[in-house]
């Protein structure tokens, strides 16, 4: 497929399986976020950002999620090895993905992460570029979202193991990653911990957990 593509073949990949261990095993998908559950606000926006499509890998909790959430035309994907890590999302989405056969690139989002807005996806598909390999910045540094072309998928599934997600892979091709400053219009701090899921209501600051590596 050619790498010169438009958001009308560029399908939001949303990873939402996680079981919230450091949360006291509270699902991420199912936290509240300005009164709706997490996944909510985190496929809005993907939509806004320019997906069209949206699939969404699910796995602590998912029938719950599914009961909760409203997840109205997207595409759910079950990961029932979520407890591994999250390489094993990333593997079961972009399966699903290359299975269905249609779309020519990925955008890849962490549910955790409400501090990301539409502005940086919208950013991050507008670099796309020639590689077909772009991710957002922040301050220079690399973070989510991920832009992948289909003809990476199959290599990046096969190098997604445990909690490593992409990172081998973005590390081995690290000299053709386009990267789009997003540093000021979105905030790449994780709901990972306790003290951050005060940040889900205001939607805003940092957390000293960003620093950790997806």
């Amino acid at each position: 497929m050619s790498r010169a593509s438009s958001t009308s073949d560029t399908v939001g990949l949303l990873l939402a399986a996680g079981g919230g261990r450091r949360l006291g095993g509270r699902p991420k998908a199912l936290l509240e976020h300005r009164g709706r559950p997490l996944v909510e606000h985190a496929v809005r926006v993907l939509r806004e950002g320019g997906c069209g499509q949206v699939y969404v890998v699910l796995g602590a909790s998912s029938q719950e999620v599914r009961a909760r959430a409203d997840l109205t035309g997207c595409v759910l994907v079950e990961n029932p090895d979520w407890a591994e890590g999250m390489g094993t999302s990333l593997r079961a989405g972009l399966n699903s993905l290359a299975d269905q056969g249609s779309w020519g690139r990925a955008l890849v989002s962490l549910v955790d992460q409400p501090g990301i807005g539409a502005a940086a996806v919208a950013r991050v598909l507008a670099a796309g570029g020639t590689t077909g390999l772009a991710a957002a910045a922040y301050d220079g540094k690399r973070g989510h979202p991920v832009l992948f072309a289909a003809d990476r998928w199959t290599e990046i599934a096969r190098t997604a193991e445990g909690d490593r997600g992409a990172r081998v892979y973005l590390k081995e091709h690290a000299g053709e990653i386009t990267l789009a400053e997003c540093g000021d219009v979105a905030e790449a701090y994780d709901i990972d911990l306790p003290e951050d899921l005060a940040r889900l209501e205001a939607g805003e600051g940092t957390s000293a957990s960003s620093a950790h590596a997806k």
